[in-house]
């Protein structure tokens, strides 16, 4: 799993550098909105999930005002806007990996569209709902810095009632797993602890990976990364083994 834990760092290293231009702020205002609304109300102290994004959305310099108005919008007390939705589409990358992509958004035509673009470009097709999800669990996943001793991180993270605890390599995170209503008491568990948390947040972890040549492994990856990209996409999975020589071509092939 040190290749996934690469990628989530990839991941986080572009959203921090995103967010200093404002480019995820229309993103993660409108996960706030989402998790409003399905997650019980605007109050944090009762809305893990509102939580969760607070923590994300202020970790990225998102200014407090529009913090508010995701809020007043998800609650229904501002109605400015379009509906906004929550989506997940299953599709397959090149060499049929399975991918599931989360989206939020407020144009359904607009993001199948521009998903279904991304996926044909890079020889992948839109699947029907159900063909991929069943490989994939929903879990919550901890990312720690490397740097904390494993030891101390696995006893904690039990006792706190997680899953799975996967070691980091170098400076990959190291990886805490739990059944997705426990993610936020493991999390804060782990914080009482004074443990350093650099992320929290619910995935999809498929159930077997795939293992492809490097070439087309580096292709899968680019695809993911374009599917990133878009404005309504929040977050993409896959069932692809990411190896640290598929990583480091991938860093190589984008740098």
């Amino acid at each position: 799993m040190s290749g996934h834990s690469h990628w989530q760092t990839i991941r986080r290293k572009k959203e921090a550098n995103d967010a200093k231009r404002g480019a995820v702020f229309t993103k993660v205002a409108r996960e706030i909105v989402i998790a409003v609304r399905e997650g019980g109300g605007g109050d944090p102290d009762s809305n893990i999930r509102l939580r969760m994004m607070l923590e994300k959305a202020r970790t990225m310099g998102m200014p407090r005002d529009n913090i508010d108005r995701a809020i007043r919008r998800g609650t229904g007390d501002d109605k400015d806007g379009a509906e906004i939705t929550e989506i997940t589409y299953e599709g397959y990358g090149p060499n049929g990996v399975a991918i599931m992509i989360d989206v939020v958004t407020d144009n359904r035509n607009r993001a199948i569209a521009a998903v279904r673009h991304a996926l044909s470009r890079s020889g992948g097709s839109i699947a029907s709902p159900g063909a991929v999800a069943w490989q994939f669990n929903r879990k919550g996943a901890i990312h720690v810095p490397a740097d904390v001793d494993f030891d101390t991180l696995f006893e904690a993270a039990v006792e706190a009632g997680a899953e799975d605890v996967v070691q980091g390599e170098d400076e990959d995170d190291h990886i805490v797993y739990t059944d997705p209503t426990d993610l936020h008491a493991v999390s804060s568990h782990l914080k009482e602890m004074n443990i350093a948390v650099d992320d929290a947040n619910l995935v999809l972890v498929p159930q077997n990976e795939v293992a492809l040549d490097e070439k087309t492994a580096v292709q899968v990856l680019k695809l993911i990364s374009a599917l990133e990209e878009l404005d309504d996409v929040t977050q993409v999975f896959s069932n692809l083994e990411m190896s640290d020589e598929v990583m480091s071509a991938f860093e190589a092939a984008m740098a």
